[in-house]
């Protein structure tokens, strides 16, 4: 069992800090690193960009809307064009510092809104599907099992890798719950790690009605904006290594 653990990193935004990067760099082997769009600036980008590339964690461009007023988690209508454009905008910048910093961005995950958006939009899933194929075709976008990312990215020649998210809640579909749900994020750090590992021994979660649900994915997402978010990704990250799975970046 090979399973990678990322978190959304480089979240601050000028003198505004959200979360302690460094300390989930030496947790996660994948980092979904903020554009600019919904958090970030050049700083926070070249500044944790470093700090992966010095510690061999993976680096991932984390595109966004552009909505640094609501973090990324408003869902917005955007023209396919434009939102092609800007997420290319996106990938471009990061990929670049990156590169400068000596590494280079191996993935594309979406965030928020646009996230979930596209598991269910095939237009946008295309807009950000072509952003990524003009870029480089061969870099991998993090996504659902389920999602309409799926077809769109094969039909374009790009790869898709299925993802589960230790710290949020299911639909009996297999979608997140939405944020503005009560239950939609659990917190509680036995609960989230106990989730991580059966998502990578049996791949199936509860859903919030009870059921199980499938998640045969190849990454486990932590989120780093959550309280006691180190806490939760170090005892996300001993679980599973107590349960022999072999934690390895998939890109």
């Amino acid at each position: 069992m090979i399973i990678d653990l990322n978190a959304d990193l480089g979240e601050g935004f000028g003198i505004w800090r959200l979360g302690d990067d460094l300390a989930l760099l030496d947790v996660v082997t994948s980092a979904n690193v903020a554009c600019g769009f919904h958090a970030g600036d050049p700083v926070t980008i070249r500044r944790t960009c470093a700090a992966a590339i010095d510690r061999g964690v993976t680096i991932g461009a984390q595109v966004s809307y552009r909505d640094l007023a609501h973090f990324g988690r408003r869902e917005m209508e955007v023209e396919p064009e434009e939102l092609c454009a800007e997420v290319l905008y996106q990938l471009a910048a990061v990929d670049g510092i990156a590169r400068a910093m000596g590494g280079r961005v191996s993935y594309v995950k979406p965030h928020g809104a646009l996230y979930n958006r596209i598991v269910r939009d095939p237009v946008q899933a295309a807009a950000v599907i072509d952003a990524v194929a003009d870029y480089d075709p061969s870099l991998p976008v993090l996504t659902l099992p389920g999602s309409a990312v799926h077809a769109v990215a094969a039909a374009e020649g790009v790869p898709t890798v299925c993802e589960a998210f230790a710290d949020r809640a299911y639909t009996p579909s297999g979608t997140l719950v939405p944020r503005r749900e009560a239950g939609s994020v659990i917190h509680a750090v036995d609960e989230v790690a106990a989730r991580a590992v059966r998502m990578a021994v049996a791949q199936t979660v509860k859903s919030a009605d009870g059921g199980d649900v499938p998640v045969a994915a190849r990454s486990i997402c932590v989120h780093g904006d959550t309280p006691d978010a180190v806490r939760l990704a170090q005892a996300v990250r001993d679980s599973l290594l107590e349960a022999g799975v072999v934690l390895q970046a998939f890109a």
